[in-house]
């Protein structure tokens, strides 16, 4: 995939990063090289590849994806110096 200048700029001014219009296709380039490198990426099979956690062999705990607890509001708003209809009530900040 081949990026131009125009939208080299336009990432550019997205992102808020100033670039001169001279190093708009060097910047247009990288761009490129990048999302080449990730279309190679693209193409390696990985079927049958389990997802690494570390270069290290190692498994991670599992757990049930489920509520554990829940149910708590008043004890947890015990400890709130402000609390309100169920919710922790601080200082307006925006005037």
């Amino acid at each position: 995939m081949s990026i131009d200048t125009q939208t080299a700029a336009r990432v550019a001014k997205l992102a808020r990063i100033k670039v001169e219009d001279d190093q708009l296709p060097a910047l247009a380039q990288e761009f490129s090289a990048i999302l080449g490198f990730i279309e190679q990426l693209n193409e390696v099979d990985v079927d049958g590849v389990e997802p690494m956690v570390s270069v290290t062999p190692m498994r991670l705990k599992r757990r049930k994806d489920g509520v554990t607890d829940g149910d708590r509001q008043d004890k947890i708003l015990s400890n709130a110096p402000d609390a309100r209809e169920g919710f922790f009530a601080v200082p307006k900040v925006v005037e």
